[in-house]
């Protein structure tokens, strides 16, 4: 079944120039870009878009970190969009990401590891209305 996901190149990624290189990657493992823009989120808006997280001790420095600089924000498409996206990511600490997924490639660290993706259709339910309204939900 194809399914969509909210994908996110972080600042940390943007401001190192990497975006280019982390799309590339997606169009080679199959993903179709339905939408994609390049913002810069207020700390409002991030604390907004994070709120699932408002109760854990890195809230504050991840909605800081988000609004720092331009992110990229895409709506991606493939079967199993939502799991393959979390297998391409690697995982959250990029010391620990397998070799040749996104973080692993371009994170730094367990807070500034380049992207974001939806978890599961209920957040991409929410994720991708929050960036794409106009984008009917699948």
């Amino acid at each position: 079944m194809r399914e969509r996901t909210l994908g996110i190149i972080k600042p940390d990624a943007v401001a190192a120039k990497n975006a280019s290189k982390i799309i590339d990657m997606l169009e080679v493992n199959g993903f179709s870009i339905i939408g994609m823009k390049k913002i810069h989120l207020t700390k409002e808006q991030a604390k907004k878009f994070y709120i699932v997280h408002r109760e854990r001790p890195f809230y504050d420095s991840l909605t800081t970190f988000m609004s720092e600089g331009p992110i990229i924000v895409m709506v991606l498409e493939k079967e199993n969009a939502i799991e393959d996206y979390r297998k391409l990511m690697g995982t959250t600490n990029p010391k620990e990401a397998e070799e040749g997924t996104i973080r692993k490639l371009f994170g730094t660290n367990i807070e500034r590891n380049a992207v974001h993706g939806s978890d599961s259709m209920e957040s991409a339910n929410f994720e991708i209305p929050f960036f794409f309204s106009e984008l009917e939900l699948m």
